[in-house]
């Protein structure tokens, strides 16, 4: 029988609670048929949840442990990770309990030879990134899942086998009294970077596992330092290595370092090995002598990892599950946000008969676009932060050098941060649109532009949920037009239309009506004539805008979700 540890992590700035296991009950009858089950309560199984939820789809989540992950783990959430967390109600708490910032420093030979600057506009609710452990964000998704009622989290059951059948899943669980099995139509696989769903389907991932090893350690310590990304390369007392610094929230400082070669995981983490490199690194910064406290400590390596699709039957997969990915960028957690959004509403359409099960492959061949460019990327910033091979040294090195000196090498310290990814080649979006006609704005496939309309209003306040079609008018909506959406309402779609008006006036047709008193909304999303619309995925995503809409245009745009009427 599984028997997870009750007695709380150790930590000396986060309080830990045990949660009570869910065990079966004695002679309980057998499980009903779920819609959804998700294996691992980590960021991307929660955020896919709530996703679910909000498209009115219940799910029920297994995690082995009774309590949340040890240690900070993903700690920088990006502008775009929070405008998702925005739809499942948890951006407000993050932004209130972190540490927002946008600039980044790289040093070589104690001089600062680049400077990042994210962009940050007035239209932006949030900031480029924000820094925060990871518990107090699984913390506040639980909290935010069991506000729905439609997502049960059951405590203490761990995964150890998965039977696909042609219309289910038999997920086998083991608990601390014993095992049963759990019926499922769909099973999400979110259980991290040591999936055990993708062992028991016996499936490979592709891509690069570099040597490289980092220790990562989180201390409590007093710097006078803003909050800012720190990285040193060829640090006196890790010569040829990198080390990496970031503040977090309570006191904490993460700092990362690079393991000289032929050091093991388990000498790295001895006690005064970990004092030691500390110590250094706190000297070099100036600041020796300072008193700290370790809170906890990992080593983790470099992977850009990725399975060739992420639907396997009735198997999904997501986060770390799906992909492993570097941190360099602020990857990991990040990625795994997009992820569970575009699973939420792809699989949530499946659920509710509103789109066939092939949808779930636009699903998979989205995302799994976006692991490999990230993988791309990624491979880049790894191999500058820590060099596989005596090649691509040698070009580091001459960066490193060339940088005391010369400016115009100096971007390539650039770690290419986490951004959405663009669906420029996705079946769903318009074939027939004006999207080539545009000088400006989100084009098909991108995430939406947010805009501020008020002091404390922005545009993706109110949108998210189902499809919206902004109207760039404050004309009525043409009666066909109208007509057409209230047909594929009454097939149960959720569809509203947004209008966007320069008169503080209602908009008749629309849904909701927002005031866009200065035009910016307009400028931003490259309007040049009444009547421009832009329509918009459950994800948010643009998936067609015209300069001129009517109903013939817009059956075909939303058609493309279901090429074939459904029976």
């Amino acid at each position: 029988m599984h028997q997870p540890s009750m007695s709380p992590r150790p930590s000396i700035y986060y309080p830990y609670q045990v949660h009570a296991a869910w065990t079966p009950g004695a002679g309980q009858a057998r499980e009903s048929l779920q819609q959804v089950v998700i294996a691992g309560n980590g960021p991307a199984g929660m955020v896919t949840a709530l996703e679910l939820a909000r498209h009115g789809v219940p799910s029920v989540i297994l995690t082995a442990e009774c309590q949340f992950t040890q240690g900070s783990r993903a700690i920088v959430f990006t502008r775009r990770s929070l405008e998702i967390l925005q739809q499942v109600g948890v951006a407000d708490r993050l932004m209130a309990a972190g540490l927002p910032w946008r600039f980044g420093n790289s040093y070589y030979r104690g001089q600062q030879v680049f400077r990042m600057e994210a962009p940050k506009s007035d239209d932006d609710r949030f900031w480029p990134m924000l820094n925060i452990q990871q518990q107090y964000l699984e913390e506040y998704l639980h909290e935010a899942c069991v506000a729905t009622g439609l997502i049960e989290v059951r405590w203490g059951n761990k995964v150890t086998g998965v039977n696909q059948l042609a219309d289910q899943v038999r997920v086998q669980v083991d608990t601390p009294a014993g095992e049963y099995e759990l019926p499922t139509q769909w099973l999400v696989a979110a259980d991290g970077g040591r999936s055990v769903v993708r062992n028991l389907l016996g499936l490979g991932m592709e891509g690069t596992s570099y040597e490289g090893h980092f220790v990562i350690a989180d201390i409590r310590v007093d710097l006078p330092l803003p909050t800012e990304r720190l990285a040193f390369f060829d640090p006196p007392w890790n010569p040829g290595n990198t080390v990496l610094m970031h503040r977090e929230p309570h006191g904490i400082w993460r700092v990362d370092y690079q393991l000289p070669k032929g050091e093991s995981p388990e000498e790295a983490l001895k006690p005064e090995r970990l004092t030691e490199r500390i110590n250094a690194q706190l000297a070099m910064i100036g600041h020796a002598g300072v008193a700290w406290e370790l809170d906890w400590s990992s080593v983790y390596s470099a992977r850009t990892l990725t399975l060739s699709d992420y639907w396997h039957q009735r198997v999904l997969f997501v986060g770390d599950a799906a992909h492993l990915l570097p941190i360099f960028g602020v990857r990991g957690a990040n990625t795994a946000f997009q992820d569970a959004q575009s699973l939420g509403w792809h699989l949530a359409w499946v659920c509710r008969g509103l789109a066939r099960p092939g949808l779930l492959a636009n699903f998979s061949a989205e995302r799994v676009g976006a692991a490999r460019e990230i993988i791309a990327e990624a491979g880049k910033s790894v191999r500058f932060m820590a060099p596989p091979g005596w090649g691509h040294e040698c070009v580091r090195n001459a960066v490193l050098s060339l940088s005391l000196t010369q400016a115009f090498v100096r971007p390539l310290y650039h770690w290419r941060t986490s951004r959405p990814h663009e669906y420029t080649h996705s079946v769903l979006n318009a074939v027939d649109d004006d999207n080539a006609v545009f000088e400006s704005g989100p084009a098909q496939g991108a995430a939406p532009i947010n805009v501020r309309l008020s002091p404390d209003s922005f545009l993706l306040d109110h949108l998210g949920g189902g499809f919206d079609l902004l109207w760039f008018s404050d004309e009525a909506l043409p009666p066909a037009l109208s007509a057409e959406i209230t047909a594929w309402r009454t097939q149960g779609w959720p569809i509203r239309v947004v209008a966007l008006g320069q008169r503080q006036a209602p908009v008749p047709g629309a849904d909701l009506s927002l005031h866009d008193a200065s035009g910016q909304a307009r400028r931003r999303y490259g309007v040049l004539e009444e009547g421009t619309c832009y329509l918009l995925r459950p994800d948010q995503h643009v998936c067609a805008r015209w300069q001129r809409l009517d109903a013939h245009r817009l059956r075909r745009a939303l058609a493309r979700i279901n090429p074939e009427p459904l029976a």
